[in-house]
């Protein structure tokens, strides 16, 4: 990824990339007493997350605690109040051409004729042509560069049976893929995904969290992920982020998704629980908790 990086987008060559835990450098990702505040309400505060090179971060909690907000934030979308936002060694807004951004999932009308492949393109080159055309002679050698890239993308994702199909007529799981393909098109070193997996049936949530943890393992391509139930990622998590009201708690996941530690978070008794197929499950917390596949005092054991 790292060669056709170069090739396509003539940006940051590679050895200019910097790297955090497991290279040894700066983090991709880092917040340090973080906290931000929407309509007069604080939706966090004191948070504190390093997300390194190649690592994934999965970013948890109930409706309404803002996570979805700390993705705002990281774009240079939303400013924060208090603390210390770095993105790919920058403030937040001013790395976006090395950033691969894939929002919450809105249903596709299935009348919608535009190809997959053409959805995928528009990640590389919609800002500047919308709808893809046709390029002139001229740039046949740009069009070569785009059309190897986006055929490296959609193989890299698992779409090429499906790629030239409008996308309308792609199941959920299909269409996910190319989108993350379109987010992963111009080489991005950071990916940040809003609910990739919601409103997808069980298999294909396991088979889009598997390919998440396949990209980011062999790309080298960090990844902080907005998720509703850690248990189809828990396999690949290097980090999590667990949001509370206000509060916060963040580290690897073994640590920060316990009965101990959610319970002091959220200030009431709540339990985590292993189930026989090894999911998490949490329980209590008033049905203020959420993340590990069940909340309230009703889980789905799944």
């Amino acid at each position: 990824m790292a060669r056709i990086r170069e090739a396509v987008r003539h940006r940051v060559p590679p050895q200019a990339t910097t790297t955090g835990r497991r290279g040894g450098g700066e983090d991709t990702m880092s917040l340090r007493g973080a906290a931000v505040r929407v309509g007069g309400r604080t939706l966090w505060s004191g948070v504190d997350l390093e997300v390194g090179a190649g690592e994934f971060a999965a970013v948890l909690g109930p409706n309404g605690v803002g996570k979805s907000t700390l993705i705002k934030v990281a774009l240079g979308l939303l400013p924060i109040t208090a603390g210390e936002v770095r993105v790919l060694g920058e403030a937040p807004g001013r790395a976006g051409h090395r950033i691969g951004y894939l929002p919450q999932r809105r249903n596709v009308d299935p009348s919608l004729r535009i190809r997959g492949i053409d959805v995928v393109r528009m990640g590389l080159d919609g800002d500047r042509w919308g709808v893809p055309l046709p390029l002139p002679v001229r740039f046949s050698a740009r069009r070569r560069a785009a059309r190897d890239r986006i055929a490296e993308v959609i193989d890299l994702v698992g779409a090429s049976a499906y790629a030239h199909r409008p996308i309308g007529e792609c199941s959920g799981g299909q269409q996910q893929r190319l989108l993350i393909a379109q987010a992963l098109v111009r080489g991005p070193e950071l990916l940040l995904l809003d609910e990739p997996l919601d409103s997808l049936d069980l298999s294909h949530q396991g088979a889009v969290a598997a390919l998440i943890g396949r990209i980011c393992r062999e790309e080298g391509v960090s990844v902080v992920m907005v998720a509703h139930d850690v248990n189809p990622i828990l396999p690949w998590l290097d980090q999590v982020l667990y949001l509370a009201e206000g509060g916060a708690a963040a580290g690897p996941p073994r640590e920060v998704i316990t009965t101990e530690t959610l319970s002091r978070l959220y200030g009431t008794p709540v339990e985590v629980l292993r189930t026989g197929h090894g999911r998490l499950v949490v329980v209590g917390g008033g049905h203020r908790a959420a993340g590990g596949g069940g909340h309230g005092h009703h889980p789905e054991l799944g």
